[in-house]
């Protein structure tokens, strides 16, 4: 399917998708309570935080691993 030489990248969209889909959901829910249209207003952040998760995970992961193998010496 996917070629392993893209495996970082691939990592990085999924897990952004997974995180922004939860954290968009929590935090629709918490500001707007069970509305009637919650899915749909659900659904417009998750689209909107997930273009912003992505690209800032891409950005941040390089510093990330320095803190964690700086962390587990």
């Amino acid at each position: 399917m996917f070629n392993p030489k893209h495996s970082g990248w691939l990592f990085a969209f999924i897990m952004s998708g997974f995180m922004a889909f939860c954290m968009s959901g929590i935090l629709t829910l918490i500001n707007l309570g069970l509305v009637e249209n919650f899915i749909w207003l659900w659904l417009r952040a998750y689209v909107l935080a997930h273009l912003c998760a992505f690209p800032l995970v891409m950005l941040f992961a390089p510093f990330s691993r320095r803190i964690v193998e700086w962390l587990v010496k």
